[in-house]
């Protein structure tokens, strides 16, 4: 599959979290290590190489020319014991010959006879005072070297410092504000890196198009609605309730819509509402979904059958412990413990039973269904996820339809594959998926566009709104016309 430019904005946005972690890490390990860093200062002093023969012009040039060639050399000299030895001994430094070596640099620039010494110490002033005496003594070395062996004249070439070393201000390092820079840039290509490479390794379904993709790939069912993501979604339930005409509540009117087009011939009364593992949404769906199916007059019941982790009660504000199990034990019949929800009916779970798949196998569980089916236009049945217990299979012969949740970012490819194979082996039709807590922004990129719907002011408010004051006080038989949200309002009285 080919990404455009867009694609990977969209892989970067979804692991911005991570990106921002690693630079945020990164950005403060630099700093923090820049800051209690011991300072270092560096004193540099400079001294220019010359011959002391020649008199003519010719003379003067080839010396030239000599000493340009031999300066390079002279660099590699400065870190020499011949050099180092002498200074420890007088300065008498807390270091070695070669502890001190490792603390000088000398350069020679191209074209240059200047030799650069800079000394790197933690203290400016000792600094300063380390590198005018390795150029004091330097300076003897080279001399010794190039006078001629056997001689007692002194050495064709002479070095003089032509700039002492002086007292350091300010540390030359650590640059905070570099150092800073640097760990931001590093640790943002990192956590780019990071973010990309955990995309790379994630299988989950990020979006309906990608669980569309992979329900495709295996024949599986259509996509019937995405449920985008809610923060408000654990402390209003019913999502019709909390904003009706908001997100939420219109993927749930949309997969109430593409419900009556699965099975045309035989439309599914009773519709169980399952997902692959737990924490997936499938209980948030199966009460949006009954009171969606309320909304246009139906008479709809939900049933909470998943008698492992039951929430629906606790959701609803409804008793839990008077329910499925108290009727299927026969203490209590259906009707007498149907509790209301508002606008459908809950029959919740009751007491938690030691073998749920044997309840919920069982020829009562069968009959049970078949009775609120009857009574019931819509049951909607919140079951237990496929993969971990064999419960929603069990009930396969009381069910004409299942729906299968899976939840942005958790749920992965190959579980949903795994669910769907679960139950196509009950013989029991799939009516579709349903994506849930799915990106808002990622699902209206997808598509194209977003927007908000909000339900339109009453027209003859509108009307009354908009035309002039001056035509209701005009006379009667006289003609009046206004414009009012673009539509020509036109109106004639009679004497």
């Amino acid at each position: 599959m080919t990404l455009d430019f867009r694609d990977y904005l969209r892989v970067l946005s979804r692991r911005w979290r991570v990106i921002a972690v690693v630079t945020l890490l990164g950005t403060a390990a630099a700093t923090t290590a820049s800051v209690l860093a011991p300072p270092e200062f560096r004193a540099t002093a400079t001294l220019f190489v010359s011959l002391q023969d020649g008199d003519n012009t010719s003379q003067l040039y080839q010396g030239n020319s000599f000493t340009q060639a031999r300066v390079q050399s002279y660099a590699e000299v400065a870190a020499s014991p011949k050099v180092t030895k002498p200074v420890v001994e007088s300065l008498r430094l807390d270091m070695t010959p070669a502890q001190l070596a490792a603390r000088i640099t000398a350069e020679a620039p191209v074209n240059t006879v200047l030799v650069r010494l800079t000394v790197t110490d933690n203290r400016a002033a000792r600094a300063a005072r380390i590198s005018n005496a390795v150029a004091e003594h330097f300076a003897k070395v080279i001399m010794e070297l190039e006078r001629p062996e056997g001689k007692k004249s002194s050495s064709p070439v002479r070095l003089t410092v032509t700039q002492p070393a002086s007292v350091p201000s300010a540390p030359a390092s650590p640059n905070i504000v570099l150092n800073a820079t640097l760990g931001l840039a590093v640790s943002l290509i990192l956590g780019m890196g990071l973010g990309a490479a955990l995309e790379t390794l994630d299988t989950s379904v990020r979006d309906s198009k990608a669980l569309s993709e992979c329900l495709a790939a295996v024949g599986g069912p259509p996509v019937l609605s995405s449920i985008v993501q809610d923060p408000r979604a654990s402390r209003h339930a019913v999502a019709l309730r909390d904003n009706t005409h908001g997100s939420r509540a219109e993927g749930f009117r949309k997969l109430r819509v593409n419900l009556q087009f699965t099975e045309v011939d035989q439309r599914p009364k009773v519709i169980a509402v399952t997902s692959p593992l737990p924490r997936e949404g499938k209980s948030s769906v199966s009460v949006n979904l009954a009171a969606t199916l309320a909304e246009e007059g139906a008479k709809v019941c939900l049933i909470d059958c998943d008698l492992r982790r039951p929430s629906i009660a606790q959701a609803l504000g409804l008793v839990r412990d008077a329910g499925l199990t108290t009727a299927l034990v026969g203490q209590a019949e259906p009707h007498q413990l149907l509790q209301s929800a508002g606008s459908f009916s809950v029959l919740t779970s009751g007491m938690i039973p030691p073998d749920p798949t044997r309840l919920l196998g069982s020829a009562q569980f069968g009959s049970l269904l078949r009775a609120l089916a009857e009574e019931f236009d819509h049951v909607v049945v919140d079951t237990p996820p496929v993969l971990p217990f064999a419960d929603t299979a069990a009930m396969a012969p009381a069910i004409d339809g299942y729906l299968l949740v899976a939840r942005a970012g958790r749920t992965s490819r190959s579980q949903v594959v795994d669910a769907l194979r679960v139950l196509e082996r009950v013989d029991v039709p799939v009516l579709g998926a349903v994506m849930n807590a799915a990106p808002a922004r990622g699902e209206a990129d997808g598509y194209g566009y977003a927007y908000t719907y909000r339900p339109k002011q009453n027209r003859s408010a509108r009307l009354t709104a908009r035309v002039p004051s001056r035509l209701a006080t005009a006379a009667p038989g006289e003609g009046r016309t206004a414009e009012a949200n673009g539509t020509l309002v036109s109106a004639k009285t009679r004497p």
